[in-house]
This record gives C-alpha cells, sequence and structure tokens, in this order.
C-alpha cells in the first residue's frame, strides 16, 4: 500500500490540529446566526444545504491552499481543484447538514488527506461538543476534548454475542432489501449520529456502524482515524471503503465477516 511511502505525518497532522481550532473559533464568531436552508436536489428529494457550509468549505480551501498551493482539493459544495500533485485533500465542510439545521450538536467538520489516492490523515472537527478526533500515524489516532487529548482504540473485548451496532440506511435500502436482512436489522439496536457515530465507535463506545451511499467526503477523513483506533472497514461488498457506497465498520475481523455474510441478501 502506498501509505508505507507517506512519512511526513507531523506536518499534516500539526495543520490539521491547528485547523479544528481555527474552524470553531470561525463557527462561532462567523457562522453561528440564522441561516437559509436551500434543497439542492433538483428531483423530488430532499438534499439541503446552508451558507455555512459554503463558507466552511471556503475557508478550509483557502486554509488548504495556504500552506499546500500545490495540492489537489475535493469539496462536497465547490467540487475538484485539480493538479498534478500525489496529494488530495476531501473536504466536507459539515457532515450532517440536516442535524444543522437542527438544532442537533453532532454536526462535524470533516477533512481528509489522500496520499496517492489512499486516505492518510483525517480530521473529524465537533465545534458545538468543543471536540475533534485526528490521527498522527497508522498506528496512532487522538481525541481532543475540552483542550484534553486522549488515545483512541476500538472497543478490543468485542463479541458478536455482546455487540452494539449503529446504523442507518438513509432511505436508500429498499423495505424488500431490508427484508432480507432480519438479523442485521435486529442488531441495530443504537442510534446513528452522522460522522460521531464513527467516532464513538474509535472510543469504544459502538462495536459496528454501518450506513448506506455515503460519498467519499463523508469517510475519506474519518478512514484514517479508525483504522489507527484499530478499526476494520469495508463496502457491504467487501471491497476497499475509501470507494464509499455502503459500508461496514467493525471493532474486529471476525465480527466484520459474520456482519457481511448477514448483509449479503441485501447487495
Amino acid at each position: 500500500m502506498s501509505n508505507k511511502e507517506f512519512k511526513n505525518y507531523r506536518l499534516y497532522y500539526n495543520f490539521l490540529n491547528s485547523l479544528a481550532k481555527d474552524l470553531t473559533r470561525h463557527y462561532y464568531k462567523k457562522l453561528n446566526k440564522p441561516f437559509k436552508v436551500i434543497n439542492k436536489s433538483r428531483g423530488k428529494g430532499y438534499d439541503p444545504v446552508t451558507k455555512a457550509d459554503r463558507a466552511f468549505e471556503k475557508f478550509i480551501r483557502f486554509k488548504i491552499k495556504k500552506k499546500f498551493p500545490t495540492h489537489e482539493i475535493i469539496g462536497e459544495e465547490f467540487g475538484h481543484k485539480k493538479t498534478k500533485s500525489d496529494f488530495t485533500w476531501v473536504i466536507d465542510p459539515i457532515d450532517g447538514t440536516r442535524s444543522f439545521i437542527v438544532g442537533n450538536p453532532t454536526w462535524s467538520n470533516l477533512i481528509g488527506l489522500n496520499y496517492k489516492g489512499n486516505p492518510v490523515v483525517g480530521l473529524a472537527n465537533f465545534p458545538k461538543l468543543n471536540k475533534y478526533y485526528y490521527n498522527t500515524s497508522k498506528n496512532n489516532s487522538y481525541v481532543v476534548e475540552n483542550g484534553k487529548k486522549r488515545k483512541l482504540s476500538v472497543n478490543k473485548k468485542a463479541t458478536f454475542k455482546n455487540i452494539k451496532v449503529a446504523g442507518a440506511f438513509h432511505g436508500w435500502l429498499s423495505l424488500k432489501k431490508q427484508s432480507r436482512i432480519p438479523r442485521v436489522l435486529k442488531l441495530m439496536q443504537f442510534p446513528c449520529f452522522d460522522a460521531l457515530s464513527y467516532a464513538h465507535f474509535c472510543e469504544g463506545k459502538i462495536d459496528a456502524v454501518l450506513q448506506c451511499q455515503n460519498k467519499i467526503w463523508d469517510l475519506h477523513a474519518l478512514i484514517p482515524i479508525i483504522s489507527a483506533a484499530g478499526g476494520v472497514a469495508s463496502t457491504w461488498n467487501n471491497k476497499d471503503a475509501k470507494y464509499a457506497g455502503n459500508v461496514l465498520f467493525s471493532a474486529n475481523k471476525t465480527i466484520h465477516t459474520k456482519i457481511l455474510k448477514l448483509l449479503k441478501p441485501a447487495l
């Protein structure tokens, strides 16, 4: 894996560590005020965006361009800035826009760095919760909460018998397909709170998270954090999670294999 060629973690995690604080300050100084909701969907669906989504992405792009002017950038709101660099930043300015709209504090800023197409460093910043998650290598990730840093680890004692599963289909999995995976539905006993569920997974509070129809900006910041905390990740058809879509994150390979088998009828 090309991650082996990627060595300069310090430069990038220091940047993300500072960016997390800048983003939270930016929110409370500029964006914590009434806003208008716009539906981006051109069809009958509902795909909301706010001025805050766009303002956050502009702010993040400005910070990246200033520090790493040659790098590529992919953002949910403003598309792909192409260059010849091996480095690509992937941005979800507000992951959980619906939560943001109704006042739930579970929304976050997700910023990930890819090297030669592979997620290597990530940040999940939660301004309303005053905490953020990031990795400093392929083996170490941390949460900083109220200024205190704590190392992350998935629940190493998790077994399939006592598993805690959070999941959401986001309206994409038909009732017919859901009827084919009754054991999975029974396992999904815990709520799914946007990227915060993945953060809780990294803290060992949840043992598996499954979701449908993720985009790359929903996941690329989270993948290196989760991997460094010991998590196992893939799509439902056992491809690399970096390809997004329907994904599963588990505390260990045994649990992961069993849930993938249960999900197979829904493919």
